[in-house]
């Protein structure tokens, strides 16, 4: 059987594929500058396989507060020591009507690790309920069909990426540069997890992620509603810094050893790249989206007060 065809990665081109997308030492330096990069770390612990996604625990008042406030869907049960003083927190609990226990320290041990500063506050989290449907989506965007997309929309499609820590770090850059949504497939893929939830430092809370069970469908359905796609490819024929994104924008990621397959790269009506210098070959798949979705939020910056970056 003959192997798909891919082309256009920003990693690795000329190197053998790396189907593992093994983490490229380039990541360090993909972080925000524009006041919108989130601080905080999301503390994770033992994940737990179940088939339409992991039960991880994830622990602290502030991780927890993130989770109730943007994801109260995922959170299943909430562990709080019983001088709990956080009326805040605890009102939180009751207003999602999660389930709530007590809390006690060999407990806690055995959930996150007996060193690990969990402030009295520990929940099981459900990461396949962070998910949502395309079709809820796409009515989200249109607002039912009641209006066009506009022009600010920008949504982040992962083709393939393999790697959790590559699929966390373009969640939480897709959240800093104010990204309407992440489309990830089903297949080939790497799903929601705990590392990615960790990665993403909270935004997995934050941006809409999307299930899709078909690429290409997914895109002819964007282009349908007037996005304009982009695929990043490593010798692309736009310089993404001349590319001026006057429409609703779909960016393609794709995947870290072979980049975007043949077959969604023909549906890319923009190939972009970004310029380099010589001495370096490549760059990582998840800082190549973060200068790609950078560079769109230059051209469409937030409102003034608009911490989240678009409404």
């Amino acid at each position: 059987m003959r192997r798909r065809e891919r082309h256009g990665s920003h990693h690795h081109p000329s190197k053998r594929p790396n189907r593992q997308g093994r983490r490229s030492s380039h990541a360090r330096g993909s972080g925000s500058r524009t006041g919108r990069r989130p601080s905080m770390h999301m503390p994770v612990a033992a994940p737990r396989s179940n088939g339409n996604g992991e039960k991880v625990y994830i622990y602290g008042k502030h991780a927890l507060r993130e989770a109730l406030a943007y994801a109260p869907q995922a959170v299943r049960r909430v562990f709080l020591i019983p001088d709990m003083d956080d009326a805040e927190l605890r009102a939180l609990v009751k207003h999602h009507g999660i389930e709530a226990g007590a809390l006690r320290s060999g407990d806690a041990g055995q959930m996150v690790g007996r060193d690990t500063a969990h402030q009295g506050a520990i929940a099981i989290l459900h990461t396949g309920s962070l998910m949502t449907s395309f079709d809820r989506f796409l009515e989200s965007l249109t607002d039912g069909g009641r209006h066009a997309v506009g022009a600010d929309t920008l949504v982040v499609l992962l083709d393939e990426l393999t790697d959790p820590h590559n699929v966390g770090a373009v969640i939480r850059s897709a959240a800093a540069f104010g990204a309407a949504g992440v489309l990830i497939p089903s297949h080939n893929q790497a799903p929601i997890t705990g590392t990615v939830v960790k990665t993403s430092a909270g935004m997995a809370f934050r941006v809409p992620l999307v299930a899709i069970g078909n690429v290409n469908q997914a895109v002819d359905a964007l282009k349908s509603e007037g996005f304009t796609v982009y695929g990043l490819v490593m010798h692309g024929d736009m310089n993404v810094m001349d590319e001026p994104f006057r429409s609703p924008a779909l960016v393609i990621v794709g995947n870290e050893g072979e980049g975007i397959r043949e077959k969604t790269l023909a549906r890319c009506d923009v190939r972009l790249r970004i310029p380099m210098d010589p001495r370096a070959e490549s760059l990582n798949a998840s800082v190549s989206a973060a200068v790609v979705l950078y560079q769109w939020s230059v051209a469409h910056p937030p409102a003034a007060g608009d911490a989240s970056g678009r409404e």
